[in-house]
């Protein structure tokens, strides 16, 4: 009985472990490595394990740097089912369909430079008809339905609070008799998301999977996140400029959306234009809306309350490029929600290219920077990026919005944690190495937990938990 982490150790992209129980395997994710070229140049690596001995795939949560892999585990031969929450596999339907259309046209337009280097052409990493064919093999999973889906292996999901159908997995695995419970936390969410429940508390397990992905820094709270985004708006609007949001398409751009319904009065939305430009958020908005009933009792109800009505009438969807072009030849007075969330590709570098060297204009960053990201150099203070091969002055202001992240902070992993009452042995995964290492020496000292940062193709035994 053997747990292997494959991915997310010592960094926070790339999700993926294997557990061995037996002559079964079964996947804990599959999700892409994101960050600079040379860190997503390794997707192209081949698997670290045999893909058609994998018996089932349980996937945590629909983001790409969890199930961006899944399509190529299916291109490589896999056949097998894939569980997850029933929102979670409406999510993957269009965000998997998303990645290999940029797989396919990255592909195509490398190839064209290749070639008048008379080299030979590339192939995209997967191909929409990949991803279209992967969704056949999704099995839905409800809240709380603990299921055997292989002899020796039971699994129950329960709410993460992270993204919609976003999950944490419990699995009780069996071996000759003997008996071991894994929880894999997923991504957990912030415990004052204002759409979604806090993460579910849980209560026992043998060895615990965990995200670190803050675990050395806490969050501004959610009032005084409120405050700052106000003051943003405010001042945007007295310089008369253009507000950017890096968005990501699924979790972040419908609770800003929300945001922007709830303080419509109170942050002055209604004075401004309000554009989401980006069709794979306009759809995974539509999704949301779909699962109303896995919001928040707040969020719920102020969903019911405008469902006739719209919560922000001043809401324009731009879904062909023609429509993205035309904003920007607005001036002032635009919020602009766009993807992708690090600013590494979509229409967000458009709209940074005509207004990031205006210093009237804002750009609010309202989630998490992997390094070698546009993003992160704008976090870090960027005097100049590189567009298209032009060199752009940094003049906007750029406001970090921390109290919006959709992950738990410190104080968040501790808490949720805290709640296991024989505090078992915990294995940090998804984390830059800093914030491992500090959520590890404080797990130490508050629950004197045997607690360590997992390395990337370790081999850990369930049998035998000494760390």
């Amino acid at each position: 009985m053997k747990l292997h982490c494959y991915g997310a150790a010592g960094e926070v992209t790339g999700s993926c472990h294997l557990i061995q129980v037996g002559s079964k395997r079964v996947l804990l994710d599959c999700g892409l490595l994101q960050g600079g070229d040379e860190t997503e140049q390794r997707n192209r690596q081949p698997f670290p394990f045999n893909v058609r001995e994998l018996d089932a795939v349980i996937l945590s949560h629909a983001h790409i740097d969890h199930s961006g892999r899944l399509p190529l585990l299916y291109r490589e031969g896999y056949r097998g089912p894939i569980y997850t929450q029933r929102a979670c596999r409406d999510l993957c339907r269009i965000m998997l369909k998303d990645s290999a259309f940029l797989s396919e046209r990255d592909a195509e337009r490398d190839s064209r430079k290749r070639q008048r280097k008379g080299l030979s052409r590339v192939e995209p990493l997967y191909t929409v008809q990949d991803a279209q064919r992967v969704m056949h093999r999704f099995k839905v999973i409800d809240y709380g339905d603990r299921t055997e889906i292989l002899p020796g292996v039971e699994v129950e999901l329960v709410d993460a609070g992270h993204i919609l159908g976003s999950s944490i997995v419990q699995l009780w695995l069996r071996e000759h008799g003997t008996e071991r419970k894994l929880v894999f936390s997923g991504d957990l969410g912030y415990h004052e998301d204002p759409v979604l429940s806090d993460p579910t508390r849980i209560r026992e397990a043998d060895l615990v999977l965990m995200e670190s992905t803050y675990g050395n820094r806490c969050h501004r709270s959610m009032a005084d996140t409120y405050v700052e985004i106000h003051q943003v708006m405010s001042e945007a609007m007295q310089d008369k400029g253009n507000i950017l949001m890096p968005a990501f398409a699924v979790g972040r751009t419908q609770e800003i959306l929300y945001l922007l319904g709830k303080h419509y009065d109170a942050w002055g939305v209604g004075k401004w234009q309000i554009f989401l430009d980006s069709p794979m958020a306009i759809e995974a908005t539509e999704v949301y809306l779909r699962h109303a009933d896995l919001f928040n009792e707040e969020a719920y109800a102020l969903w019911k309350q405008h469902k006739q009505q719209p919560l922000l009438p001043n809401l324009h969807f731009s879904r062909t490029p023609q429509q993205s072009m035309s904003i920007n030849r607005i001036q002032s007075g635009a919020v602009i929600i766009a993807g992708s969330g690090m600013c590494n590709g979509g229409r967000i570098r458009h709209h940074l290219k005509h207004n990031i060297w205006r210093r009237d204009c804002r750009v609010i960053i309202a989630g998490f920077q992997a390094r070698g990201t546009l993003g992160r150099s704008l976090v870090d203070g960027a005097e100049f990026v590189h567009l298209w091969g032009e060199q752009i002055k940094v003049a906007a202001k750029i406001h970090t919005i921390g109290g919006l992240s959709a992950h738990a902070d410190q104080a968040g992993l501790l808490r949720w944690y805290g709640d296991f009452e024989n505090h078992p042995p915990v294995l940090l995964v998804h984390g830059e190495p800093e914030a491992g290492e500090a959520l590890q020496q404080e797990l130490q000292s508050r629950y004197q937990a045997k607690a360590r940062v997992a390395k990337t193709g370790e081999e850990i035994d369930l049998l035998d938990l000494r760390f």
